[in-house]
């Protein structure tokens, strides 16, 4: 079979069947989600793994099915209510999609999630890896994923030279990915190959170190023939990330039970739609403003490093304790949070934990 241009790739034909064996030996087991066939359980999960460690997911998992135990529940709930479940999971438009995927689910297919592939790419945030994971696990469907984790191990097994960052190689190794699916598959085999597949590139064939010794597909990886396992998969262009420094104005009343002055982010960008103190590009834009009187109150804490996908958040906060509510004007727009409700707004990690340390007064008592 022709792969990029001067390169052939022949298939390795016993693929499928090695890795279902394995999968069944071998394989991860015992997480929640597995054994299932409801599409609302492995979409959840399928969403929650993407760029997030098991072990992380597991107690979200468990508390949104709690609260939403299925689509419709989803569907019905208020948005504050799913981004205050997912505040400190991060990449939260993940949560704004899974929101508005199940408002379609119900609007559109009367609570019940497409059975194919195809029609499950029409739904909001569902991409084409995520929707052959639903339809193989749920459906039984012959189709392949291709996410981060099964792109490594196959252009390892191939030895693939396509360069990633272009479109035309992708495109190359999705139908590479279809031409070595196991041939007329029950809907266990399909389940114990996508799940294979997941759990290769997770546990064995992992990014930096391979464990090529305890491979399955010692004997027909290319990749691991050639001696450099890890030159694949080639990608050229590499994400060039940004440095920022926000400064944050955490501004806490203390008169009577504990307040917090929040805004709501705009509806893009970073932490877009969450509930966050009042950003400023420098520490003056956050001070301009404020009395005078309040000036001799600010506390600097130490900056804190966040890391996003495209970007490295140098954040400084800078703190205000009132014992008494200021007047109208005297703060940026925003409104108060009781310290209580905090849970049911959503709040991006490090904002949580920040808001968490406020509430310890040792911090005040040089105010």
């Amino acid at each position: 079979m022709s792969g990029v241009v001067g390169q052939r790739v022949d298939l390795p034909r016993d693929f499928a069947p090695l890795l279902i064996d394995w999968q069944r030996r071998a394989g991860r087991s015992g997480m929640p989600w597995q054994g299932s066939r409801d599409p609302y359980r492995v979409w959840l999960s399928e969403v929650m793994l993407q760029q997030t460690q098991v072990s992380t997911v597991l107690g979200y998992y468990a508390r949104f099915l709690e609260r939403f135990p299925n689509v419709s529940a989803l569907a019905a709930a208020e948005a504050d209510e799913v981004m205050a479940l997912w505040s400190g999971l991060g990449y939260y438009s993940r949560a704004r999609n899974l929101h508005r995927c199940a408002q379609a689910v119900v609007e559109q297919h009367a609570g019940a999630f497409p059975s194919t592939a195809a029609g499950l790419e029409t739904l909001p945030g569902i991409g084409a890896s995520t929707a052959a994971a639903i339809a193989s696990f749920c459906f039984g469907e012959r189709v392949s994923i291709v996410d981060g984790n099964v792109r490594r191990v196959l252009t390892r097994l191939l030895a693939f030279e396509g360069d990633l960052s272009q479109t035309k190689p992708q495109r190359t190794l999705w139908e590479l990915a279809q031409a070595l699916l196991p041939n007329h598959p029950s809907a266990d085999d399909m389940t114990a190959y996508t799940q294979g597949l997941m759990d290769l590139g997770a546990t064995v064939c992992t990014r930096s170190r391979p464990a090529c010794g305890v491979c399955p597909m010692q004997g027909i990886c290319r990749g691991h023939q050639t001696g450099e396992p890890q030159r694949f998969p080639v990608k050229t262009r590499t994400l060039k990330r940004r440095h920022e420094s926000w400064w944050l104005l955490l501004v806490k009343l203390a008169d009577g039970p504990a307040r917090f002055w929040l805004q709501r982010r705009p509806a893009s960008g970073i932490w877009a739609g969450l509930y966050c103190p009042p950003v400023f590009e420098s520490e003056e834009g956050a001070c301009r403003g404020l009395p005078k009187a309040w000036m001799d109150r600010l506390i600097a804490l130490d900056a804190v490093s966040h890391s996003l996908s495209h970007r490295e958040l140098r954040l400084h906060p800078l703190v205000l304790e009132l014992t008494s509510e200021p007047l109208p004007g005297e703060l940026p727009p925003g409104q108060w949070v009781d310290a209580g409700l905090l849970s049911q707004h959503g709040l991006p990690a490090p904002v949580k934990l920040l808001l968490q340390a406020l509430l310890a007064p040792e911090l005040f008592a040089q105010a």
